[in-house]
């Protein structure tokens, strides 16, 4: 089910009733969220870090709903990039990984290790500078992360419960899915559509959730989760303001 509204306010989602949120917000001080954040709160910036914290306070809505919707020991992974960008004439890092994960703290979520997932790229070269000389050069930015939250203690569940039994994967797709670095392309064309790629998803659900629980997407995007969900055999909640909602099949 994708209801077509802003996910601040999950009315329609009962209280501990998702097991597991995977989802990709705008990401704050990225220029092309710029207007999606503008209409949403209702407000021009001019001073770059207020306009940060102002992003950020929005998504925080978000979260505090995540809060709520989860069950008890229920998993939220967010994935998120810093944003580089030149404001009044600064050049600087916004540190949105860092910003969220102090924002779920303050809910009381527990921060898990997270994972960095490095894009792999066919640029050639990177580097922003002035060719070899030192000092101004700024690294390559060429990863983004995946914060894992976690509302209270572990989940338990019955000795040999049937359900989470047949979720199991196997130990090749524990080795590779539970190391901290993932390397693999973003999606197609993801400049357009901010999608990110369906090995994001494929991976989560089954490391996070069991057959026939609900996984919840509060940034549907173009429905990349909610397509997963259903191939993995997990109830799928959504919410997007976009007009692609209708697209998602």
């Amino acid at each position: 089910m994708i209801y077509n509204h802003s996910s601040e306010s999950m009315h329609e989602v009962e209280d501990k009733s998702v097991h597991l949120v995977v989802t990709s917000p705008p990401y704050p001080m990225i220029a092309k969220w710029d207007e999606v954040f503008r209409k949403w709160i209702g407000k021009s910036f001019t001073d770059s870090w207020d306009t940060f914290e102002w992003q950020h306070y929005q998504l925080g809505k978000v979260w505090q709903e995540v809060k709520r919707v989860l069950v008890k020991g229920g998993i939220a992974c967010i994935n998120i990039g810093d944003a580089t960008r030149s404001l009044e004439g600064e050049f600087c890092c916004y540190p949105n990984f860092a910003r969220v994960t102090t924002e779920m703290r303050g809910l009381g979520f527990t921060p898990l290790v997270p994972i960095i997932w490095r894009k792999i790229s066919n640029r050639p070269n990177a580097y922003l500078g002035s060719g070899m000389l030192p000092p101004n050069g700024y690294i390559a930015q060429d990863m983004e992360y995946i914060g894992i939250y976690r509302k209270g203690n572990k989940r338990s569940f019955k000795p040999h419960d049937l359900q989470r039994y047949a979720s199991e994967f196997t130990k090749e797709e524990r080795d590779l899915w539970f190391r901290q670095l993932w390397e693999f392309p973003g999606a197609h064309n993801a400049k357009a559509t901010s999608a990110f790629p369906k090995e994001v998803p494929w991976r989560l659900v089954q490391m996070f959730s069991c057959i026939d629980e609900t996984v919840l997407d509060p940034f549907s995007g173009t429905g990349t989760t909610s397509k997963i969900c259903e191939e993995l055999e997990r109830e799928f909640i959504g919410y997007e303001v976009s007009a692609r909602v209708d697209q998602i099949g």
